[in-house]
């Protein structure tokens, strides 16, 4: 893969968003983990943990999609990027759900985040068209 990058890419706005997200999402993720990392009353740990991993993995791959899709020069290729940029929107959304009813002071965060990821869809939905 080449990893020269156009210096055009990084002044997209979906892409300054996919950035914004990343580094919200790795927030929230850090003072969420500092809540849920101990064991339970019974013994057992939290499963809401591993949504706020996902949401870190999620965040981190939404830029790498939109750089495959710009460089792409096949139609067919290209939706495919689009797809899983979809994909991954749809997934950090819904896991941003599920971890606002964990047991954690930063769940009060996580509107935001939900937020930034409706204003990355319009952002998304409009660079789709201009594809």
């Amino acid at each position: 893969m080449n990893y020269n990058i156009p210096s055009y890419l990084f002044e997209l706005p979906i892409y300054k968003k996919a950035m914004d997200i990343i580094m919200l999402s790795r927030s929230i993720s850090t003072y969420i983990n500092d809540d849920l990392m101990y064991l339970q009353e019974n013994g057992t740990e939290d499963n809401n943990i591993y949504f706020s991993g996902d949401i870190i993995q999620q965040s981190t791959n939404l830029a790498p999609e939109i750089i495959n899709a710009e460089r792409e020069r096949f139609s067919d290729k290209k939706h495919k990027h689009l797809k899983s940029l979809d994909q991954l929107t749809q997934k950090l959304y819904k896991n941003c759900k599920r971890l606002e009813l964990a047991n954690s002071n930063g769940r009060d965060y996580l509107p935001i985040l939900r937020y930034e990821l409706r204003k990355f869809r319009k952002l998304q939905r409009h660079w789709m068209m201009t594809l």
